[in-house]
């Protein structure tokens, strides 16, 4: 990957988190929990017209080890 795309996204994400703290601490908070394989995430959102778009996942353990490379590039 390239060097400079990476320093690009990992400003575009500290923006994000600028934007949306309560969010990002939120998803600091489901790791501390221990939200490993077999757990569910729900996830619903609100469309400016009202309509609502919902879905679910299980979590593999494809997903944790992600999550904990993913985490581990913040560092």
């Amino acid at each position: 990957m390239n060097p400079a795309m990476l320093f690009t996204l990992k400003k575009k994400i500290e923006e994000f988190q600028g934007r949306h703290p309560k969010f990002a601490m939120f998803i600091q908070d489901l790791m501390k929990s221990g939200v490993g394989e077999g757990s569910i995430i729900d996830v619903s959102v609100t469309l400016p017209n009202g309509q609502v778009l919902k879905s679910n996942m299980k979590v593999s353990a494809e997903d944790v080890e992600l999550i904990k490379d993913l985490g581990s590039m913040n560092k």
